[in-house]
């Protein structure tokens, strides 16, 4: 089965998030001068960090492997429990959730998570990464006009790659909509499910990171 990519390699981004719940332990009182109480926080002992086994997450990834993260907190006496997701939205839930206190996650689930919470959950701490993301497509497919009737792979619906392809497409004058339909299909799936779909005929193509862009081609 013949396969490419297109030309432009399409940027992404990826920042830190941390939720404000992380880091703060649950709280106990102690009564102050005037008798009211002030709330202390517990010693934290871990950090549950989350991260995406891709590209566009190397500084997390390269943090990990090379154990930046153990030296630099070490002598605080914490540790570092890393979890992997397939895209920012599931990370967003985790963190909302409690079960994580901050991670590595694209520009727009970063927006929304920011908007849904109305500033109070989450906040981002720094920018961390750019690029590192591509649209893959059959050989038949020249242009953005040959995309019509056709179907196409992102990693989750309002990940980062699932709004740039969107808003991309809309660039090109074609529509799309969150059930799949509009001039072009797309199929928010994790990126083996769009790798499976893509070898087995079921896509036309996927807006991914890598390492998926090179296994797609």
């Amino acid at each position: 089965m013949a396969r490419r990519p297109t030309a432009a390699l399409l940027a992404g981004a990826a920042a830190l998030l941390l939720g404000l719940t992380a880091c703060a332990g649950s709280s106990t009182s102690t009564s102050g001068a005037a008798g009211s109480d002030t709330p202390a926080a517990e010693p934290v002992s871990t950090v549950r960090l989350g991260f995406f086994p891709n590209l566009t997450h190397a500084p997390a990834l390269v943090g990990l492997q090379e154990g930046l993260f153990k030296a630099a907190l070490k002598p605080l006496g914490v540790t570092v429990t890393p979890t992997a997701f397939n895209a920012g939205p599931d990370a967003v839930t985790a963190l909302f959730a409690g079960s994580l206190d901050m991670t590595y996650i694209g520009p727009n689930p970063s927006i929304n998570a920011y908007v849904q919470s109305q500033g109070a959950a989450v906040r981002i701490v720094a920018g961390a990464a750019s690029g590192g993301a591509a649209l893959v497509v059959r050989p038949d497919i020249a242009d953005a006009a040959g995309m019509t009737g056709k179907s196409f792979a992102s990693p989750q619906l309002g990940n980062t790659q699932d709004v740039s392809f969107r808003y991309w497409l809309q660039q090109q004058g074609l529509t799309t909509n969150v059930d799949g339909g509009g001039d072009v299909s797309i199929k928010p799936q994790s990126n083996a499910e769009g790798l499976a779909a893509y070898s087995a005929g079921s896509i036309d193509g996927a807006w991914v990171p890598e390492p998926w862009v090179s296994e797609y081609v």
